[in-house]
């Protein structure tokens, strides 16, 4: 983990919790910790998530590549970056594990733990959650990471709730670059009335259905026809793949450059 801005320190922890961090759901929920904690090293990231309507914060860039992984999965309801660990519940466990439980490099307090995303699973009879934590499996050959992931791994059990490592070798490069790529049209077009833009999604809608070209020309000619700024179709049309009315395979790279038959699941009706 990054080096803290400050040093930790008891009445910092009082103070986080008083803030509300780690505390909520949804589009309410506030992370443990924030890009704001740590010196930039040019990794972080913010971005509103589809689900929740909230600015996330990642602290590097393979947490932001899972969370765009998360967002195209429909039965995930909502995902909790930084989650903390009950402190007392992680020095129990650590203690009778024999492992030194993590603590600030200044203070030397133990810190409050955190698991980088608990997720909110819809299924068919209710909800569920999973934990999971994310680190380069190079990472993995290091003796003290291990230990620390022990003490994770045995406070999500004795709470029922699975919880896994996720290093890149398991992260869908094409999906995640493509959600990506699609991600901030999700929102629809800004600064034009909503009316508008419906009816621009309804046009684009009809005209890849009936088109034998490529999405690059295609959106280019929509903006020309319609007198839009350039640009405007291909953010309509990201907007209809990333809400779903228009179907693509999500693990296949989408090139601009590709036809539309090659891209897209045409609606012949």
């Amino acid at each position: 983990m990054s080096k803290r801005k400050t040093e930790l320190t008891e009445k910092k922890i009082a103070q986080m919790e008083k803030e509300g961090r780690g505390q909520g759901t949804g589009e309410n929920y506030k992370p443990w910790i924030t890009i704001q904690d740590f010196p930039s090293k040019g990794l972080s990231t913010r971005t509103n998530g589809w689900k929740t309507n909230r600015i996330h914060q990642f602290l590097s860039k393979m947490e932001s590549d899972y969370f765009y992984s998360l967002e195209w999965d429909q039965s995930i309801v909502d995902v909790q970056e930084q989650f903390p660990l009950t402190r007392e519940d992680t020095l129990h466990i650590a203690t009778s594990k024999g492992i030194k439980h993590p603590t600030d490099p200044k203070s030397q307090i133990p810190i409050v733990m955190t698991t980088d995303f608990l997720i909110t699973i819809s299924t068919s009879t209710g909800t569920t959650h999973v934990a999971r934590t994310i680190k380069p499996s190079k990472d993995l050959e290091n003796g003290r990471t291990i230990e620390k992931f022990e003490i994770e791994r045995c406070y999500w059990e004795d709470r029922g709730i699975d919880w896994g490592i996720v290093t890149e070798k398991e992260l869908p490069r094409s999906l995640i670059e493509n959600v990506e790529w699609l991600h901030s049209s999700y929102f629809g077009i800004r600064d034009m009335p909503t009316s508008t833009v419906d009816s621009f999604l309804l046009e684009m809608k009809s005209y890849i259905n009936r088109s034998n070209s490529s999405i690059m020309e295609v959106v280019s000619e929509f903006d020309q026809l319609f007198n839009l700024e350039p640009g405007t179709g291909l953010d309509l049309l990201k907007h209809l793949i990333a809400r779903k009315v228009l179907h693509v395979n999500i693990h296949q790279k989408i090139h601009t450059h590709l036809w539309i038959e090659d891209v897209f699941e045409i609606d012949t009706k």
